[in-house]
């Protein structure tokens, strides 16, 4: 007979609720239609698992340290090629110091969740700061304090509801930051409250840490809302093809209150192409991004599946044109589907000065990209 433990019942529970994200997420409840979609729903699953286990399972908010939340083989939540993403737990009844660099990040913010506890996903964002409001020496190092007495700068208050801390550093490179390792910054989050020693991590806290991980995979699976509904974000559109008026996301958890945002789904047929128009904005980072339906993004690492500004070529006039098609069209600032005929697009302006610009996208089939202004383009997809 197996020895009964309260780790075991909660390891049994983790097995169930992956056999019920199994039935019901990865299944036809979620419009899933094919084999394939099965599979980018396990794929996405094994993500989100992956991140509960290293971001949930062992975190102690008396001795936090700060765990990198996406990489290019684990991507959830919307990821970014452009952008390194760190978080850690914190606790209201704490105060905390983080020391860390910039690293040459061309943006660099902190933001407050509130609602993320014990492995939940944020349901909102309680205060950030960015690079603007930290006095950042000539070594690109800093110093911010979280909660405990006011300060005049480098200080976040942590609401009674504050249980994460998410960092970001944005880059504009010629290739994305994600992949490199020399662009990953240095920082520490250190508790300034005294504490006792923790224990050793004992029945009762490995239990803990498993049903962590469980409520980090239920809320980014089944509890993820369907993209549909007046629940939806405003900068969220659920016509395809159609992006709506940038805005800024408010508190929404894990936004960044500093960005813009804009977000379609795209749909081409096997021989046409979303030829997408617009002008970059006075900001400090702009990019756009591929993501799948479990929000994830395409593979950076092989493909070319997101641009910033520095990767795009633009027109005379300052504007540019993006061809999001299933092959090269030997023309600049192709953004490669592969092959998908449905996925996200995904725009980011970040610090933005003044309005920024609704970019359009039209549908055009393959053999009328010269119609669009293009030269020596392909006579078919594969050409």
């Amino acid at each position: 007979m197996a020895i009964q433990s309260q780790s075991r019942i909660a390891l049994h529970e983790l097995i169930d609720l992956l056999k019920e994200v199994d039935e019901r997420w990865c299944s036809e409840e979620r419009n899933l239609g094919t084999a394939e979609d099965v599979a980018g729903s396990h794929r996405g699953l094994m993500h989100i698992l992956e991140a509960g286990l290293v971001g949930y399972f062992e975190q102690d908010t008396r001795t936090p340290g700060f765990r990198r939340i996406v990489t290019p083989s684990r991507k959830l939540t919307g990821d970014n090629p452009d952008a390194i993403y760190f978080d850690a737990p914190i606790d209201s009844r704490y105060a905390y110091v983080v020391r860390g660099n910039m690293n040459d990040a061309v943006y660099f913010s902190m933001s407050i969740e509130k609602g993320a506890e014990d492995g939940h996903l944020p349901k909102a964002t309680d205060g950030v700061i960015n690079d603007t409001e930290i006095d950042v020496d000539r070594d690109g190092l800093f110093s911010v304090y979280l909660g405990g007495a006011p300060r005049e700068r480098n200080w976040l208050a942590l609401g009674k509801n504050a249980s994460r801390v998410t960092t970001r550093h944005y880059f504009e490179l010629e290739s994305p930051a994600a992949l490199d390792p020399g662009c990953e910054p240095r920082m520490k989050i250190e508790c300034l409250s005294d504490f006792a020693t923790p224990e050793p991590l004992r029945d009762e806290e490995v239990s803990a840490g498993i049903r962590r991980v469980c409520n980090a995979v239920r809320t980014r699976t089944l509890e993820m809302p369907q993209l549909a509904g007046d629940e939806m974000p405003p900068f969220m559109s659920v016509v395809p093809n159609v992006f709506p008026v940038p805005v800024t996301p408010g508190n929404f958890g894990l936004a960044a209150a500093d960005a813009h945002y804009s977000m379609a789904p795209f749909l081409i047929g096997p021989d046409e192409a979303l030829v997408m128009t617009g002008r970059w904005p006075d900001c400090r980072f702009a990019n756009v991004c591929l993501w799948n339906r479990f929000q994830q993004t395409f593979d950076y690492i092989n493909r070319g599946v997101s641009l910033n500004r520095k990767q795009t070529k633009l027109d005379d006039d300052g504007c540019f044109r993006m061809v999001l098609a299933h092959q090269d069209p030997g023309l600049p600032n192709w953004l490669d589907t592969e092959g998908n005929a449905f996925g996200l697009v995904f725009w980011r302006f970040f610090l933005a000065e003044g309005s920024v610009e609704t970019p359009v996208a039209e549908v055009v089939q393959w053999a009328d990209l010269q119609n669009q202004g293009y030269s020596e383009i392909p006579s078919k997809p594969g050409a």
